[in-house]
């Protein structure tokens, strides 16, 4: 199996997992999405030398992840190219601010270093409960959610397309690597000299069969808006839902939460 099927059926394997959850869910998509919002914000307004108040914030991963009985050995096996860019993003720091702030022996830790893994963590929680939510309520729950906070309806639209005609056009690419590889036996991806034809090729493709698409969706009545099914969710559920971790988080964020713990110890 290449890496154009195995990404098919990965998405076909999320989608799966992601109706199944949603069907038992008495959560509402929204407050599912407001809290991830939440989340992020608060995650990424730490200070950069928070390190203790930053690795609290784990919590919401590890509650949700345990509670949804999502796998983290498969998230991390499908989403940990994000997570390396993600991660990447203060690897410069040691360099650039060497005050020590730390010291024992031989081992000195710099601010630099404090502020790279607080960027780090920053960055792949914020990934890590995007990839819970998807995995929770799916794409249509997050676009329902968008048009209930009135987005407009061509963004809502066009994501919406985006992910449920992905396999299309990764199936199209599988295709067109079938026949170059039935024109260039024994050799192993594409040669460099094919890349832009390649490319040209599958845009080609892509607006035809997008045009096959739009056709076909003005015949069963598009009026410029993809009604798809509603969303459910116990209210009073939901409203729980969202102001218990709206106080959990806000507390985290307000409190030194590990400077507490440790005081009882």
């Amino acid at each position: 199996m290449n890496r154009l099927q195995k990404a098919v059926k990965d998405i076909h394997t999320v989608d799966a997992k992601e109706a199944g959850r949603k069907g038992q869910s008495k959560v509402h998509p929204l407050s599912r999405l407001a809290v991830t919002v939440l989340y992020i914000l608060l995650t990424v307004s730490f200070p950069k030398y928070d390190l203790g108040g930053i690795g609290a914030m784990v919590v919401y991963l590890l509650i949700t992840g345990i509670w949804e009985e999502i796998s983290f050995r498969e998230a991390l096996g499908r989403i940990w190219p994000v997570l390396l860019l993600a991660g990447a993003v203060g690897i410069a720091n040691p360099f650039v601010d060497r005050k020590v702030c730390w010291e024992s022996g031989s081992l000195a830790v710099t601010y630099g270093m404090v502020s790279m893994v607080t960027l780090m963590l920053k960055g792949i929680f914020s990934v890590m409960a995007s990839y819970l939510l998807i995995m929770t309520v799916g794409m249509e729950g997050i676009c329902s959610s968008l048009r209930v906070l009135h987005v407009p309806k061509e963004f809502v639209t066009i994501l919406l397309l985006m992910h449920r005609y992905l396999i299309v056009l990764l199936k199209e690419a599988e295709r067109m690597m079938q026949a170059y590889r039935l024109r260039a036996p024994g050799q192993k991806g594409i040669h460099v000299n094919a890349w832009g034809a390649f490319a040209g090729q599958l845009l080609l493709r892509s607006v035809d069969r997008a045009q096959t698409v739009y056709e076909s969706m003005l015949l069963r009545g598009y009026t410029g808006e993809i009604i798809g099914k509603r969303p459910v969710g116990k209210r009073g559920i939901s409203i729980g839902y969202a102001v218990s971790w709206t106080l959990v988080l806000a507390g985290i964020r307000i409190l030194p939460v590990f400077q507490m713990v440790g005081s009882l110890f």
